[in-house]
């Protein structure tokens, strides 16, 4: 670092937090905008959520999880950014892995065993529904988008029709191993989906530098996403694809090109386990953006990325599974479903509301942060800069997925693979601490006073 980065980034320490106030005053007014024209302006018939702009329903209640999830939040704000700074970088990976799975674990047992985590993917819109029509795993493949059509015969349930058949394969190999059954879907489900942390850790790591690895990796830990991330999938998609672009990361800036392979592999996955997550291109093209020396210095690179992306769609479609037919098959269905009642002039913001619930005020706050660092170009560092078009690539992601209205509601859940990719934002805020306990706090609220569930 040099001389001069040092001074910039010491005044941007020195920055007045009432920018970053105001930008979470601003975020906790949409979320409230989102909660009263919920309630007040539109019916339950109107947008099928329970508790606006969230999927679920008004429930206080306290449970198992309650003082093991308070004593992580209390540990975390305490002591996460000190030990953060101090720790080995080799220790702080599987650390900060653990830790969040133990602030996941502890948040989703605060609705019991049974309703927490093992009956979440049991549900009747749930993956688990349909183990047993998968006997014939090459038949069912090919037989797959004939079943996805609300008027279609023995019609999937929404969560299966609505992904591509990667996602409900998952659970379905897990049950022939021996694991099957809500409490080891649920258990996978964590265990993967709380690796996602690790795997930006690793990207803003190698293209940001460690110092803001560091300073990110409290918020990755604590992040209130953490309320969806034990009870839903897509904690297990968003860590596929968080991993994806790792490995990329990892292969462009210098490392073997088996790398850039594992990585087109699981990409390939990606789209294969939530359509919508095709938009992880955008987060891939910026890596390549900010590896652009080491993409021409190895332009070789590409050869092993395109054939492991290729692996996946090959397997697939050589089974006789067509995805673009899928897809197609899937938008007809989703507005035959709610999608088609709900009103995109509502949720087209309010989506956006979940995301602050997801990702908290602190985000808000570390967005406003990213947003200054780009508009300031000449005046930013070269680490925070880097870091802050990052950002700005999952943000970018996120609001196209917003603007398609194909995801109108429900996007606390459908969105987690985008919000990992905004709390690295939270690098650039002072007084991390308190941050942090903002984080918590909105947490345990959220998860104390709100049933969520699908």
């Amino acid at each position: 670092m040099t001389l001069l980065d040092s001074v910039r980034r010491d005044s941007a320490r020195r920055e007045s937090v009432r920018p970053d106030l105001g930008a979470a005053a601003a975020a906790a007014l949409l979320v409230t905008a989102a909660v009263l024209v919920g309630r007040y302006v539109y019916t339950y018939d109107d947008l099928i959520v329970g508790w606006p702009p969230l999927l679920g329903r008004w429930g206080p209640h306290l449970g198992p999880g309650t003082p093991a999830a308070v004593l992580v939040a209390v540990a975390a704000v305490a002591y996460g950014p000190a030990v953060a700074a101090r720790l080995p970088w080799r220790a702080l990976l599987p650390s900060a892995w653990g830790v969040s799975m133990a602030w996941i674990w502890s948040l989703a047992l605060i609705d019991g065993w049974r309703t927490g985590i093992a009956g979440r993917l049991t549900t009747r819109h749930e993956y688990l529904t349909v183990i047993d029509r998968w006997h014939d795993v090459p038949a069912t493949l090919r037989d797959f988008t004939g079943h996805i059509l609300i008027h279609s015969p023995d019609n999937w349930p929404a969560h299966v029709a609505g992904h591509p058949p990667a996602a409900t394969l998952t659970f379905v190999l897990l049950d022939r191993i021996g694991l099957g059954g809500g409490g080891w879907a649920g258990v996978w489900c964590i265990t993967v989906g709380a690796s996602g942390c690790v795997a930006v850790l690793v990207t803003v790591r190698a293209l940001a530098g460690e110092r803001l690895a560091r300073r990110a990796a409290p918020f990755l830990v604590l992040a209130p996403a953490a309320v969806w991330l034990g009870t839903s999938a897509d904690a297990y998609f968003a860590a596929v694809a968080a991993w994806a672009v790792a490995l990329l990361t990892l292969a462009v800036t210098g490392r073997s090109a088996w790398w850039a392979a594992g990585s087109g592999l699981l990409f390939g996955l990606t789209c294969y386990l939530s359509y919508g997550l095709t938009l992880f291109a955008v987060v891939a093209a910026a890596v390549l953006l900010l590896g652009r020396r080491g993409v021409r210095e190895r332009p070789v690179l590409f050869l092993p990325l395109l054939a492991g992306a290729a692996v996946v769609p090959v397997a697939f479609t050589a089974v006789g599974f067509d995805w673009w037919e899928a897809y197609r098959l899937l938008v007809t269905r989703y507005y035959e479903g709610a999608a088609g009642v709900r009103p995109y002039g509502y949720w087209v913001w309010a989506n956006l509301a979940c995301t602050v619930l997801i990702t908290g005020l602190a985000t808000a706050a570390g967005l406003r942060r990213t947003g200054a660092v780009l508009v300031r170009r000449g005046d930013s560092g070269r680490q925070e800069l880097r870091l802050a078009f990052l950002v700005a690539a999952g943000l970018l992601a996120l609001l196209a997925a917003d603007l398609s209205g194909m995801s109108k509601a429900e996007t606390e859940r459908i969105w987690l693979p985008f919000a990992l990719w905004l709390l690295p934002s939270c690098a650039f805020l002072s007084h991390p601490r308190a941050w942090l306990a903002a984080q918590a706090v909105l947490a345990l609220l959220l998860n104390h006073l709100v049933a969520t569930g699908w």
